[in-house]
């Protein structure tokens, strides 16, 4: 998520790190319970590629129709005349930089929690976790700024797996060894909220969403045969 001030048009660039992640099935015994987790086969990942595909076409179409930035982007001081920006800014990215450090780190978040969560949970946390980012940025940033991207949606789904498999690893560019996914999720948090022209606002947002909802998910954990 990006943001610059309005003067009299639109103009910014960046980007951030990306996370990977590798899937398993994990099984765990317990004297009163067996916690079983599903594997990434046979997953439906069909709305996991729909995110994908919508964030590539409008970034596209942004490329030939740059004005639409300003129709589709998430200005505070507007956002009453411009309601449906607290959605389409989700789906809006800054340069090739910016969308692709947000796509890759979706693809490997949002298959495992596909898997993890299945596909409703999925898309529950990507969509409230990007509009709640997206308020708590209307109500800190600077009225006449603009702020587009998929990140606030990304940092709710790590969220969700910094609190549910803290201990699963990920490769972080440009780190050359696996972390454990909570120190590249919150790490990752803090180190880009200090980029120049960042909306650390929505990010915050979206990471405190995700987090609750993995300790909401993580207590509901039960064995389904």
């Amino acid at each position: 998520m990006l943001y610059t001030v309005l003067k009299g048009y639109y103009s910014n660039k960046g980007s951030r790190p990306s996370g990977n992640s590798q899937g398993f099935t994990y099984i765990r015994l317990r004297i009163d319970k067996i916690m079983v987790y599903r594997s990434h086969q046979g997953s439906n990942l069909a709305p996991l590629w729909f995110l994908l595909g919508m964030n590539l076409v409008l970034f596209i179409v942004t490329l030939i129709i740059p004005r639409l930035i300003l129709v589709l982007g998430l200005i505070p001081a507007y956002i009453l005349d411009s309601p449906w920006t607290i959605v389409t800014s989700i789906f809006l990215h800054s340069g090739i930089g910016h969308i692709l450090a947000n796509m890759i780190t979706l693809y490997f978040f949002g298959r495992y929690l596909c898997a993890l969560l299945g596909e409703g949970k999925f898309l529950l946390v990507y969509f409230i976790g990007g509009i709640l980012g997206n308020i708590l940025y209307i109500l800190l940033a600077p009225p006449l700024s603009i702020a587009i991207g998929a990140s606030g949606a990304v940092f709710a789904l790590g969220g969700v797996l910094a609190i549910m498999r803290p201990k699963l690893r990920v490769f972080v560019f440009p780190i050359p060894a696996p972390i454990p996914i909570w120190a590249a999720v919150i790490g990752g948090f803090l180190i880009i909220s200090f980029f120049p022209h960042v909306a650390w606002q929505a990010h915050l947002g979206g990471l405190v969403f995700g987090l609750a909802m993995g300790y909401f998910f993580r207590k509901r954990e039960r064995i389904r045969f």
